[in-house]
């Protein structure tokens, strides 16, 4: 379920994003020691754990060992709290990439970089992108893509697509590895158990699936299990990895095309 960010008070929200926390406090308050960068933190932390579920005032209080009521005095709310939460992440993002080699390998460990991100911060990819947080850190984010895509002397008409389709991409890759990630926790069942487990019920429900649906059996003839991986990743997180490389490289195969077109 999408998360929608900016549904605090705007004011306040933008303010704490692009001025931070303002002058200390002077007046009698909550235990020194306490700040916005403590709680953002604190935040993180509880959303990396637990998922974006667990987060709540009271969550990230006991984290620092307060009461939910003594962090309202430095960040208005949860909502707030989260917009906060979102620009500081994107802030681990590298701000530039070596054009040396060329746009294709710049915009390749761009995107490489961004999905690690993702699969680091996985409840990041909950915040929906229709209403963007609008902090310097989710803008130094745009502008270090945008720096890259000029090498490829593409215009704004032409690059403004390739933006969305290649954050899509990426966010989508990675969301299908935080999800096989989670999966096997969240139900108990690994995957090649539950797969095993329904395979085997196809067959018998539906002994004529190959007739019934012959283009998915063709898809998948000669389809073979990548071998193990020394770390132990899962068969899905194989086919997960292996789909972003060829999707990456499509788009950056359409990318080139339309550079060859003059950015038609």
């Amino acid at each position: 379920m999408a998360v929608f960010a900016g549904q605090g008070d705007t004011a306040r929200s933008m303010e704490l994003l692009w001025r931070g926390a303002g002058p200390a406090r002077t007046a009698p308050g909550p235990k020194p020691g306490l700040s916005v960068e403590a709680i953002v933190e604190a935040g993180v932390a509880v959303a990396d754990e637990e998922g974006l579920a667990a987060l709540s005032m009271r969550a990230v209080g006991q984290r620092l060992g307060r009461t939910g009521m003594a962090l309202y005095t430095y960040v208005p709310g949860k909502n707030e709290l989260l917009d906060l939460m979102y620009d500081r992440v994107l802030g681990e993002l590298p701000g530039e990439y070596d054009l040396a080699a060329g746009w294709r390998a710049a915009l390749t460990a761009w995107a490489r970089d961004l999905r690690e991100f993702y699969l680091r911060h996985p409840w990041v990819l909950q915040l929906s992108q229709a209403r963007p947080v609008l902090g310097p850190n989710e803008y130094r984010m745009l502008e270090t893509l945008v720096a890259v895509l000029r090498g490829t002397g593409l215009g704004p008409a032409g690059l403004r697509p390739i933006v969305a389709t290649l954050f899509n991409v990426v966010a989508g890759a990675a969301r299908t590895t935080a999800e096989a990630r989670q999966a096997g926790r969240a139900t108990g069942v690994s995957d090649e158990d539950w797969w095993n487990a329904r395979t085997g019920l196809l067959q018998e429900l539906e002994p004529a699936f190959p007739e019934r649906f012959p283009g998915v059996v063709w898809l998948e003839s000669g389809a073979q299990a990548p071998p193990p991986a020394e770390d132990g990743t899962p068969y899905l997180e194989h086919q997960a990895a292996r789909a972003f490389q060829a999707g990456l490289a499509l788009v950056l195969d359409g990318i080139e095309a339309a550079v060859r077109r003059g950015g038609g």
